[in-house]
């Protein structure tokens, strides 16, 4: 079920973050603050502007940084097509050393991304049960079962 939650709701946990660059490029990335319990390698929705893209969490000796946004969970792997991170921090005239920030809606899966001082409203749904996931994951080619009937 699909529930309108706006970002100073108090079910929703803001944290500070800043953009920064995205290895030797000048293109911005998303610097996660410490107190998001986010992994390596977890895929997020991120809603930038009220619009629901996929990002993939990655490393650096620095912390945990998503450097790019994509239509969906494919591309977000993948880092195929274009990236919605770059095109919102233009958009809203931010880059490389400025703050943003960062909403916990649906912790470890919904995350929206906004200026500092700005209201948003987001559609916060309920992640897939497990057993979903897994059928999901699976179809998706990413199951590592080596039971799988043919």
């Amino acid at each position: 079920m699909t529930e309108r939650v706006p970002s100073d709701h108090p079910s929703v946990t803001t944290h500070r973050a800043s953009l920064e660059r995205s290895g030797g490029t000048r293109r911005p990335c998303l610097r996660l603050p410490d107190a998001v319990a986010l992994a390596e390698g977890d895929v997020v929705r991120l809603v930038l502007d009220g619009d629901e893209f996929h990002a993939v969490v990655t490393g650096d000796t620095a912390g945990l940084v998503v450097r790019s946004a994509h239509d969906n969970r494919r591309m977000a792997r993948e880092r195929d097509g274009e990236n919605r991170l770059v095109e919102w921090a233009s958009a809203v005239d931010r880059g490389p050393g400025d703050a943003v920030e960062v909403d916990e809606v649906v912790p470890g899966t919904l995350y929206g991304v906004r200026v500092p001082g700005a209201r948003t409203v987001y559609s916060a749904t309920e992640p897939p049960r497990d057993s979903l996931s897994a059928i999901a994951d699976s179809l998706d080619g990413r199951d590592d079962d080596d039971t799988r009937r043919d």
